[in-house]
């Protein structure tokens, strides 16, 4: 009866278990169906109270192509998210200073505009209604009125006047485009003639006033990220804006600040003066100090970004961060005025510090080993909220104490799908490079990886080429879908690579196809003499924007070294490539003109060694986008020319309605398909 009994146990506990794993679906490799599924978190806003965060999340509809974007709320201490709009048209939440209201810009009606809606329910109701849109919303401390910018023409003196122009130019049959100063398109729209003003608008009704009118320059220059370009000082009396006001915009990172009281009783005032670029102001609570980020040399946009203080009442600036040899991405003041908080990039996190205003240099590790790339700090300095990714998780909304003690995770809008993907976490190498130098390297190995097997391996360059490859989650070059198919890929930060000190990134100006080739191979030789599951006899290696250079580059300098290669929005003639619109990267880059200094431009030209491609026939994939001004689409017509005319098997994706990112969904399902079978094709 005891051994019946037990047979019994053994037989009931196998069933439960049999049941168990039914329910649990089986893990499956990462697909681009898998990545595309995503909800994509960002902007965390704590309320004023700080009780609530608001945060927009973007959720790509393939219908529609595009990513729709909604407004939600969840508690600090911990509780359900909450979905408070459902256009699909909404991003950008900004709270009311009384807590019970939040401002966001929408497109739901075609034009974005500023709306607001109240957290207790109910409909979002639209505030500005200029015909030229809005963009850059922000709440004055006292809560009655509200900034925003919006593109218009300088000589116009109301929106009567922008909307009857812009009637007539979408009524006229002729599309021609005429210029006559420099900067007229830049990343992916022509210039039309208008510029970005800085408005205001009572927040319970009256017309916008323009506070910058006539201003010939855009108020916030163009960004592709940073901290916020506009802000409100505590009694709402006056707005500091960022603005280039040069007339050679092109040759030009000369961004300064600017002060304007909002009454517009004055013209607005200039209040820094470097050469270089001052961007993102920041008040302190205690009313005495502007924060605000600068990079020191003239035209080099990819100098480090030093922490500065203005102070209001001398007028003199400070350096707080020369001593830190990182960049300073953004920043947040301690309600005591005492304390900045900034994150940087280091190695391949993202990490927050805190910095004490009267000691300078005195920079305490708040978050450290992680990638946070947003964060806020509640009014009562008690508690950060932050955005938080890595490899294996796409970012979602945590919160922490004012120490960045007790983490805790706020938002899971990915978990249930993440559980049932095999995921990899990266694997950190450190090698030596040209001249010994140390670089580091990530390797992701593929799911469910039999260490006694070879398998080919994927190189991946990043773009910049003062970037770098970190520890965080990609929708554009995702390594996981990557590795999934059964390959390893190494992602390697070379000279150019960020949050590795100045010098490193300094390296790669003026010598594009040198130092930093011997840092990616030497990594490559690395990877193979550690892992022996790698398949030296089998690499490719990829890269977009100055990583599309370096393909092809090696097009011809890697001597049929690899079975293939993609290049994605890639230089391919230096000369031609000064089409660009930011004509000041150029200049830096290599040290002049095309007309001035020729032999640097030629010494780093892929198009010159054109003749070589025959020799080594490697077989290439050339994507681009045609509405890419900063690296013009002619660039892969002529690379794919030259692999053409000698024999060497190739193929061109081109994309009529994408500029250097390919951001449709259903583009990005094509351009992940056409990268792996490229791959599957030369290397399996």
């Amino acid at each position: 009866m005891r051994i019946a009994n037990w047979l019994l146990a053994v037989l009931l506990v196998l069933v439960m278990a049999l049941a168990a794993s039914a329910q649990t679906p089986a893990k499956h490799d990462m697909t681009f169906a898998d990545l595309i599924a995503m909800h994509r978190v960002s902007d965390p806003q704590i309320s004023p109270d700080g009780k609530m965060v608001a945060y927009a999340v973007a959720t790509p509809d393939l219908e529609a192509n595009r990513n729709a974007s909604n407004i939600w709320v969840v508690p600090v201490e911990g509780g359900a998210s909450r979905q408070i709009t459902r256009s699909g048209h909404d991003k950008r939440p900004r709270w009311s200073p009384d807590g019970m209201r939040i401002a966001f810009l929408s497109d739901r009606d075609g034009t974005p505009q500023v709306y607001t809606i109240w957290l207790a329910g109910g409909e979002a109701s639209k505030t500005s209604n200029l015909s030229t849109g809005a963009d850059n919303e922000l709440w004055s401390p006292d809560g009655k009125t509200i900034a925003f910018v919006s593109g218009v023409y300088p000589d116009c003196k109301d929106d009567d006047c922008n909307r009857k122009r812009n009637e007539e130019k979408d009524k006229s049959k002729v599309k021609a485009r005429i210029y006559e100063k420099l900067l007229y398109r830049h990343w992916t729209q022509w210039w039309d003639g208008t510029r970005s003003h800085l408005f205001v608008q009572p927040v319970e009704g009256g017309p916008a006033r323009d506070l910058t009118p006539g201003a010939d320059y855009d108020v916030p220059p163009f960004s592709l990220e940073g901290p916020e370009a506009i802000a409100f000082s505590p009694d709402s009396r006056e707005l500091c804006f960022t603005a280039n006001t040069d007339k050679e915009e092109a040759l030009s990172t000369n961004n300064d600040l600017f002060t304007v009281r909002i009454a517009g009783d004055t013209p607005p005032k200039r209040i820094t003066t470097n050469p270089g670029a001052d961007w993102g102001p920041v008040y302190s609570p205690d009313r005495k100090w502007i924060a605000y980020r600068a990079q020191l040399t003239a035209g080099y946009e990819s100098d480090r970004w030093r922490l500065m203080l203005y102070d209001r009442e001398s007028g003199k600036q400070f350096n707080l961060t020369e001593s830190i040899d990182r960049s300073v991405d953004s920043y947040a003041w301690t309600p005591d005025s005492k304390t900045i908080y900034f994150n940087s990039e280091d190695k391949a996190q993202e990490p927050v510090f805190a910095i004490n205003v009267a000691l300078g240099s005195s920079v305490r590790t708040i978050l450290p080993n992680s990638f946070n790339p947003e964060f806020a700090v509640s009014p009562d300095g008690k508690t950060l909220v932050f955005t938080r990714t890595n490899m294996t998780m796409p970012a979602e909304v945590f919160a922490s104490d004012s120490q960045g003690v007790q983490v805790r995770k706020l938002t899971s809008h990915n978990d249930e799908r993440l559980a049932q993907i095999n995921l990899t976490a990266p694997e950190t190498i450190w090698f030596a490079g040209a001249e010994g130098t140390q670089v580091e390297g990530l390797l992701l190995r593929p799911p469910n990886i039999d260490s006694s097997k070879k398998y080919p391996m994927l190189l991946a360059i990043h773009g910049g080429p003062q970037g770098a490859w970190g520890d965080n989650w990609g929708y554009r070059w995702n390594p996981q879908v990557f590795a999934a198919p059964g390959y390893v890929v190494l992602m390697i930060n070379p000279r150019g690579s960020t949050g590795y000190g100045q010098k490193l990134v300094a390296e790669i100006s003026g010598d594009w196809g040198g130092k930093v080739v011997t840092d990616l191979m030497n990594g490559v030789d690395f990877a193979i003499a550690k892992y022996p599951f790698i398949d030296g006899s089998r690499l490719a290696a990829a890269g977009g924007s100055y990583g599309g250079y370096m393909i092809d580059w090696l097009e011809s300098q890697s001597k049929g070294r690899f079975k293939c290669l993609i290049s994605h929005a890639g230089p391919y003639n230096t000369i031609s490539m000064y089409a660009t619109e930011e004509l000041w990267f150029e200049d830096w880059e290599f040290k002049g003109t095309p007309w001035n200094n020729p032999e640097l431009y030629e010494k780093w030209n892929p198009s010159r060694f054109a003749a070589d491609f025959a020799k080594y026939k490697t077989p290439t994939l050339v994507i681009g986008g045609e509405m890419d001004f900063r690296i013009p689409y002619t660039q892969e017509l002529e690379f794919f020319s030259a692999l053409q005319r000698q024999g060497v098997p190739s193929k061109l994706v081109l994309f009529p309605d994408e500029g250097h990112w390919v951001l449709k969904p259903l583009n990005s399902e094509l351009w992940y398909k056409t990268f792996l079978d490229w791959l599957a094709t030369y290397l399996k």
